[in-house]
């Protein structure tokens, strides 16, 4: 598993996000607080302070990770 910090601040951002981590099979939760929400559901995301940056923990290593790492640089902070 690896986290990394997320900017989330718009909506087309969170649209997006959504859609680049759904071409994958792994678990990725959004830590939020004391909130952990699927990353993968946009509703939930919603539900989240979106103002501030979010920790992301992907569930993956080696080369899936690489690769999970390269699609998400848009949204790394």
């Amino acid at each position: 598993m690896k986290t990394i910090k997320v900017s989330l601040n718009s909506i087309d951002k969170v649209k997006s996000f959504v859609n680049d981590i759904n071409r994958f099979n792994f678990d990725f939760d959004l830590v939020s607080g004391r909130y952990v929400i699927d990353a993968k559901s946009i509703m939930g995301i919603f539900s989240l302070d979106l103002s501030k940056p979010i920790d992301l923990n992907i569930h993956a290593d080696g080369k899936d990770l690489d690769s999970v790492l390269s699609v998400l640089a848009p949204y790394k902070i």
